[in-house]
């Protein structure tokens, strides 16, 4: 099984950008102002003139007060059978790491696999999530270190780890090679989208690398 690898789903960013500025009656130099990017700038993603770097969508999603994972969001019918060619996961970038959907963004039940490939030094950020339901982490490859309340747990190849998520939890990748590993989340409350926890920047990481990009 492989993950990190092909191409993304195709996801109008563009178009999803603009339903969500619109939603929140912004214009977009009212969104421009409250992001820090140009109004020309964004006129080129909506129109799908330009392909925005993970820090400009961390920007446009901060000012319009959703996480990243909205603006990839095709707002699908769910379904109670998913089948998903490794193909056509929804793949959405977060500094140092990579999101995975497994099928869960499409099902009408109340669990929700994904994949993340993080990559050295990757963390879910300096503060410990909350969220509804259980969660259940399964390390491939590398190492991932993962603190529950006051306990650490420092999983490898094969290591598996279970818990309530209600428990204050964050992870991070101490080693020095990418890590891969399967989260399923469970049992959340009917609405909430657990996973998108796990992709939100917490950090600076973001701004750090749109200054070393230079946009």
């Amino acid at each position: 099984m492989e993950f990190g690898g092909g191409e993304a789903i195709s996801v109008n960013v563009g178009a999803r950008l603009r339903q969500l500025r619109q939603e929140r009656g912004l214009s977009i130099r009212a969104l421009a102002r409250a992001s820090g990017l140009s109004a020309n700038a964004l006129s080129l993603i909506e129109r799908g003139r330009t392909s925005p770097s993970v820090s400009t969508l961390y920007k446009v999603a901060d000012a319009l007060g959703v996480p990243i994972t909205a603006l990839f969001r095709d707002r699908p019918q769910r379904r109670p059978v998913i089948f998903r060619k490794a193909s056509e996961r929804t793949r959405v970038p977060f500094p140092r790491g990579l999101w995975e959907g497994l099928g869960g963004e499409h099902f009408e039940g109340r669990v929700e696999p994904f994949a993340l490939t993080l990559e050295s030094g990757a963390r879910s950020g300096p503060h410990p999530m909350i969220h509804s339901g259980h969660e259940f982490v399964l390390c491939l490859r590398g190492q991932l270190e993962y603190q529950v309340e006051h306990e650490v747990f420092l999983l490898e190849p094969g290591d598996s780890l279970l818990f309530a998520s209600r428990l204050r939890h964050r992870w991070r990748n101490p080693g020095s090679t990418v890590t891969n590993a399967i989260f399923v989340l469970s049992g959340f409350e009917e609405g909430e989208r657990p996973s998108e926890h796990h992709v939100n920047r917490q950090d600076g990481t973001a701004q750090e690398e749109d200054r070393e990009q230079g946009g």
